[in-house]
């Protein structure tokens, strides 16, 4: 019987219940379990462990490119913005003694000009002449824009079923 209830939020937003999870007489872990997630998997791998993990897990930031290639574009002409960072990436971890194989897959791309506008898309953008995601600049300057990428993830233990992974994970870019 618990003594003490602690609320806790959950990687999705919820609120949940905070458990100390002991083996062998130590504290191995402690897990935020919200509305309808299954505690008797408290000694094992959870959704909010493995979010937590996805987190934590360095992920890479999208390559941005930029047509014309040499930066230099003219003012209130498109310029042309894409990635060719689409496809999922794995990595494999040890949580709680079992390997855990977590996929992201890019779900949102946050495109920032350099010129205080900024766009959110699903679509990662194409090469000439496919323009999806064009820019005008108004005025001349030195621009440095940016894209910030959002992952979705899932996971399997092991060899198991994948599952979806609660929340996602933003990657910011570098300015070119």
């Amino acid at each position: 019987a618990c003594r003490l209830v602690i609320e806790c939020t959950t990687p999705d937003g919820h609120t949940g219940i905070r458990y100390t999870v002991w083996i062998d007489d130590k504290i191995s872990h402690t897990i935020c379990v919200g509305p309808g997630e299954d505690r008797t998997t408290l000694g094992g791998v959870s959704p909010s462990a493995v979010a937590r993990a996805f987190q934590r897990l360095s992920w890479p930031a999208s390559d941005l490119k930029i047509q014309p290639i040499n930066g230099r574009t003219l003012v209130n002409f498109d310029t042309n913005y894409y990635t060719d960072d689409t496809t999922p990436i794995t990595q494999t971890i040890r949580l709680l003694g079992r390997p855990i194989t977590i996929e992201a897959t890019p779900t949102e791309y946050h495109w920032h000009f350099g010129d205080h506008t900024n766009l959110t898309t699903t679509d990662p953008g194409a090469a000439y002449p496919n323009l999806t995601i064009t820019h005008q600049y108004r005025h001349t300057g030195h621009y440095q824009p940016r894209l910030d990428t959002t992952y979705g993830g899932r996971y399997r233990v092991g060899n198991g079923p994948w599952q979806q992974i609660p929340g996602t994970h933003t990657v910011t870019g570098t300015p070119t």
